[in-house]
């Protein structure tokens, strides 16, 4: 049973009562030397109460404080994940033969710095495509779509402006307090098997930049495990995939089969137009944006998008008092088997 601590007012006014059971004369009032004491005394109690609060709160991992949260990871060889830079792969237009060195320099439009991981020579169609990592590392250095970057000082026959062909992901801040104690709880719930499924998707998460994974015993037949990853901002880049994989090489038993894959997207798009109250397009429009981003990345390689669900989180936005879902039409389903492994991604959002 919890025990109810007691408030300053609670202490302090059980001690004048304890004065005036003792001195039925004694003055208690407010101005009084009895009531300064009490006041006095109250306040040093009530430190100790909340200090005996605060180290219940360190007793186990899901209360306790960022510092004890790490004594605790530490307990269980589990440390912090740093920072990660984001990679993504970049098509760099010029004349055929032009060289293009490693460590060249593009920037975003709001100054995002990124460098190429590796170098070429522009071939005859006139383009080349190159790995590029963010300089910074961290979640800002993610880029999707078919964006346009500026190379910083464009070699001789090379374009200055460039094509992003594979989105930028993999890039994550240091991890949160919330990110660790879920990696600690699952350590602590699921702990090593010499191999179990659950001992891949652990070694997974602990490889900077991997925001989802999930393992697909015996896809490929006896004795192989595949495991799928997903990246802070969408897709695995090949550079995540290979650092998962090599993570994963280091500690897998010996006579294991094991492939790390990025699956395949199957973007499902979001159509609804609203009936608002007490709200405006642009918070109900945000609101729905983050619930369907929830959602989508709890989804497994394999799962089902499920329509009425869609539909659930949009009735349930504060302000939405109707609405009409044209997309998705139905249900979306997803393969994971032997020949293919798909996981449903968020698509193109548009709310009226």
């Amino acid at each position: 049973m919890a025990i109810a601590l007691p408030s300053f007012e609670d202490v302090r006014d059980a001690l004048l009562r304890d004065v005036r059971a003792q001195l039925v004369d004694a003055d208690v009032s407010v101005d009084s030397d009895w009531y300064v004491r009490a006041a006095a005394v109250a306040s040093a109690i009530t430190g100790l109460y909340q200090h005996q609060a605060w180290i219940a709160r360190q007793i186990l991992p899901d209360t306790a404080d960022t510092e004890y949260l790490e004594r605790w990871a530490s307990l269980f060889g589990l440390q912090r994940l740093p920072a990660s830079s984001a990679t993504g792969t970049l098509r760099i237009t010029g004349l055929a033969g032009s060289v293009i060195a490693a460590g060249l320099e593009v920037q975003t439009a709001a100054g995002t710095r990124y460098l190429l991981t590796a170098g070429g020579t522009i071939g005859g169609g006139g383009t080349i495509d190159v790995p590029i990592e963010a300089v910074a590392a961290g979640a800002a250095g993610n880029l999707s779509g078919a964006a346009t970057l500026t190379i910083s000082a464009p070699p001789a026959g090379v374009q200055v402006n460039a094509l992003l062909v594979a989105d930028l992901t993999g890039g994550a801040d240091i991890e949160l307090d919330a990110a660790m104690l879920a990696r600690l709880l699952r350590r602590i719930q699921n702990p090593p098997h010499g191999g179990a499924a659950h001992d891949y998707q652990a070694w997974a998460f602990e490889v900077p930049g991997v925001a989802g994974a999930w393992v697909l015993p015996l896809r490929r037949g006896i004795g192989s495990v595949d495991v799928a990853i997903m990246a802070v901002g969408g897709l695995p880049s090949p550079s995540l995939v290979a650092d998962a994989q090599a993570y994963i090489d280091a500690r897998r038993p010996v006579t294991a089969d094991c492939i790390v894959i990025a699956p395949a997207a199957v973007p499902v798009a979001v159509t609804a137009a609203l009936v608002l109250s007490g709200t405006t397009l642009i918070t109900a429009t945000a609101q729905i944006n983050q619930a369907l981003a929830e959602y989508f990345a709890a989804l497994p390689p394999g799962g089902t998008v499920v329509r009425t669900r869609i539909a659930a989180l949009i009735a349930d936005t504060a302000g939405v008092t109707d609405f009409t879902l044209t997309a998705p039409a139905a249900n979306v389903t997803t393969l994971a088997n032997s020949v293919s492994v798909q996981i449903p991604t968020l698509g193109t959002v548009t709310i009226t």
